[in-house]
């Protein structure tokens, strides 16, 4: 059914050119001003304020690092990529979630391959977030509680490989918390019926296409949007609404 939509809003979809482009470091070159030159500057009076704001660049930089290096990375599958991107792009601590493919035996896969089901690739999305605000347990019980974790390879409509649900595990921690929390999902027969939820270590993350970015913010209109997502997001909101950012509560 997806499929049917996406070639009903085909003709909306923008697909936006990546910018690679890498900002030019402001204290390195012709603001790198050897040390005794900008005492001697100072001396006179003369310093600029350009040489004034070169240690507050480097500290700031220092600390952006810092922050980066606060992050984790984690990898869901739950049926269409649309649907859960827009589920954790409201969570608070997550910095950015990116549509892709993983799991599969074909290098550099296109949307259009996965869809047959013969890549072996689930759509994903990939997580950055920070444990420091939000756990990696805490977005595991988002995942299952979001999806339909006990229909092997379906999501309502959506049928084949591609739409199995899967925790992608990216060190030995996120494997044990996920195998816990599915055992004790299964053990209070918490859906009424078996998680089947895959549990593998993570592989190599393709990118999905520019036009799957973002895809329910950029696309309002599609009836995809319109009419499968919200309940998902409804759903967010009534059990997880204390973990949600604030312009999503």
């Amino acid at each position: 059914m997806k499929n049917f939509f996406l070639i009903l809003a085909a003709s909306l979809a923008t697909i936006a050119g990546c910018n690679n482009s890498v900002a030019q470091d402001p204290s390195k070159g012709s603001f790198d001003i050897p040390k005794t030159q900008v005492q001697k500057q100072q001396k006179s009076g003369q310093a600029t304020k350009s040489q004034y704001t070169t240690g507050k660049q480097k500290t700031a930089k220092a600390e952006a690092a810092k922050d980066e290096n606060k992050m984790e990375i984690a990898t869901f599958g739950a049926g269409c990529f649309w649907c859960v991107e827009a589920v954790f792009q409201q969570l608070d601590g997550v910095e950015s979630v990116m549509p892709g493919y993983m799991g599969g035996q074909v290098e550099n896969p296109t949307y259009k391959q996965v869809c047959t089901g013969t890549t072996g690739h689930a759509e994903v999305i990939q997580i950055k977030f920070d444990p420091n605000v939000i756990s990696f347990s805490e977005l595991l019980y988002v995942f299952w509680k979001t999806h339909d974790p006990t229909t092997l390879n379906r999501q309502g409509a959506d049928v084949g490989t591609q739409y199995r649900s899967a925790v992608f595990y990216h060190n030995d921690e996120q494997k044990a918390a996920a195998e816990e929390i599915k055992k004790k999902l299964n053990d209070e027969n918490h859906f009424g019926l078996p998680v089947v939820t895959e549990i593998s270590a993570a592989s190599k993350m393709y990118e999905a296409e520019d036009y799957h970015q973002n895809y329910f913010n950029e696309n309002p209109g599609n009836p995809y949007c319109r009419n499968v997502i919200p309940p998902k997001l409804d759903k967010l909101k009534k059990y997880f609404g204390d973990k949600l950012k604030s312009q999503f509560k």
